[in-house]
């Protein structure tokens, strides 16, 4: 690992904790040429997963892709980088879960509309809405409907 502050190659770690997710590691490193410290974070990466897409292509897994869809849901609504790197860490665990290397875009969807379902439920309607691609109010209706009965029998138990 670089040294940040010199560029020196080499570094050592002095410190290693879990993250409270559980999905990465934080480090303390000391540079061996001029003692500077820092920090690094290693995250959980799905590696050789292929997307198949509604129209057949197939792309590789991308977590830039996948975090950029939630954001987009999650745009003006209040959410910490730590509870975002979670429901992150959470959706890729899911896909894991799934124990293919191949899986499709709907897959994918799904397993984001689960999360989003209890993270934040406007971020829920909005990725849905374009996920599902609502044709008309009453099928908008529906899913506020559903997102509903299941609050109201989490509430009965």
């Amino acid at each position: 690992m670089h040294c940040p502050i010199c560029g020196h190659e080499e570094s050592k770690v002095v410190d290693s904790r879990l993250a409270a997710d559980g999905m990465a590691i934080r480090r303390r490193r000391l540079c061996e040429k001029c003692d500077g410290r820092f920090s690094t974070v290693e995250e959980l990466e799905l590696l050789d997963l292929t997307v198949v897409k509604r129209d057949g292509r197939r792309e590789m897994y991308s977590r830039d892709k996948l975090e950029s869809g939630v954001r987009r849901a999650l745009e003006k609504l209040p959410y910490t980088q730590e509870a975002f790197r979670t429901l992150i860490g959470n959706i890729e665990r899911d896909i894991a879960k799934l124990g293919a290397h191949e899986i499709t875009s709907s897959d994918v969807g799904e397993a984001v509309m689960d999360r989003l379902r209890t993270f934040n439920k406007v971020a829920y309607i909005r990725f849905a809405s374009v996920y599902r691609a609502f044709e008309d109010v009453k099928t908008f209706q529906k899913a506020l409907d559903d997102l509903r009965q299941r609050k109201s029998k989490r509430n009965k138990k």
